[in-house]
């Protein structure tokens, strides 16, 4: 086993009722204005003044920002950057979904550089971060992107995705109150869940793995394979939506450390293309991903196998990765979520653009246990075009 490097940040708290830890650490930064980054949604249904309102009956001088969309494509990003600079804001906290916190993150940092951020991009970027920028606060309301804990903040392209990823990107307090998930429909509870299981199946087969990260991964598949149905099918199940929070905070924590792979760097591009949200392109492609790069990894697929069965199989690695494949067509299939790429209204003649910028992705390529290639990625892509798993 090789050295691993391992980060664990921010300070959390977790747990229901655990937002009642807000103003403490509002209090901490000493800081009088705050820009709270949201989901229109979310200031629709009332559900981002339990942030706003504590804050303002302690004196808090608070604007609200929500002109967040989903997978929010550069200009989103350049435009709230632009606000925040000419705000004289003190503090960001970021609540909602994964766009509001990415955007909450990314705005916090790039108050505190020269420049645009496109010029920060990974792919076509030509500058550094120099400065941590604002202090924040990131506060999800799903239970499945991980935002909360990672340096990442995800942007959408004309055709693909990109990130801005650094170290200062990090939060300085992540709150995971699983009572604020309560009003999530069913729809996003499946599609947030899958992209939580996603991460920590990644995580696994990591070629970045180490024994924490599988022990967080491991931990995370139980959780979430084990109550994301119940989530689904009964949003008020309380259970259910503590043990998704935690799952996908824990996934969170193994996927920033070990890394995801092949799934999200074929999903980039299809809501970069496409539009689909980022968990539901996660999940279409999750099970012909896994089971394309299935013989590269038996052993660790057995072992997930296991964790979303709860019990210990006697089968051999080969088998149980064969069912391992399986047990994921049917989370997929019983969420709700559609199993084909067809389904989505692709085209087949769209799959040798997907292929392109799937490619384009090699950052995440990196870490998959079996190099893909172009021609591998477009088998993929039409093993999930036709809803048929394909070996490589």
């Amino acid at each position: 086993m090789t050295m691993s490097k391992l980060v664990f940040a921010p300070l959390s708290y977790t747990g229901w009722g655990s937002l009642d830890q807000l103003i403490p650490e509002v209090e901490k930064t000493g800081a009088k204005k705050i820009l709270v980054v949201t989901d229109p949604q979310l200031v629709e249904i009332g559900l981002s003044t339990k942030v706003t309102d504590p804050l303002e009956d302690k004196g808090f001088d608070v604007t609200i920002y929500h002109d967040v969309v989903p997978e929010p494509p550069l200009e989103v990003g350049e435009k709230l950057v632009s606000f925040t600079k000419e705000g004289g804001f003190e503090l960001v906290i970021g609540i909602g979904g994964g766009s509001a916190l990415d955007l909450a993150k990314l705005t916090a940092v790039m108050a505190g550089q020269e420049g645009s951020v496109a010029d920060y991009l990974n792919l076509s970027g030509t500058k550094e971060i120099m400065s941590k920028g604002l202090p924040k606060i990131l506060i999800p309301t799903t239970s499945g992107t991980g935002s909360e804990v990672t340096n990442i903040a995800v942007l959408s392209l004309a055709s693909t995705k990109d990130v801005v990823t650094h170290d200062h990107l990090l939060a300085d307090v992540a709150i995971i109150d699983p009572e604020l998930t309560l009003s999530v429909p069913p729809k996003v509870t499946a599609a947030t869940g899958i992209d939580a299981l996603t991460h920590a199946i990644e995580a696994y087969v990591s070629k970045n793995a180490s024994p924490v990260s599988d022990a967080l991964a491991l931990q995370a598949i139980r959780l979430i394979s084990g109550s994301i149905r119940t989530a689904v099918r009964d949003g008020a199940d309380r259970q259910a939506r503590i043990d998704m929070s935690y799952g996908s905070y824990i996934a969170g924590l193994a996927f920033f450390n070990a890394g995801v792979a092949g799934v999200h760097a074929l999903a980039y591009p299809l809501g970069g293309q496409f539009h689909i949200s980022h968990g539901e392109s996660n999940a279409v492609l999750l099970p012909y991903v896994m089971g394309y790069i299935r013989k590269s990894c038996e052993g660790r697929m057995a072992a997930i196998l296991e964790a979303v069965k709860g019990k210990s199989t006697d089968l051999s690695d080969e088998e149980a990765s064969k069912q391992c494949v399986e047990e994921l067509v049917g989370i997929v299939r019983d969420v709700g979520i559609p199993q084909r790429l067809s389904e989505f209204g692709i085209s087949e003649s769209s799959l040798d653009n997907l292929t392109r910028d799937g490619v384009k992705q090699k950052r995440l390529l990196a870490r998959s246990p079996m190099t893909l290639g172009e021609e591998d990625i477009r088998v993929i892509y039409r093993a999930a075009y036709f809803g048929e798993v394909v070996e490589g």
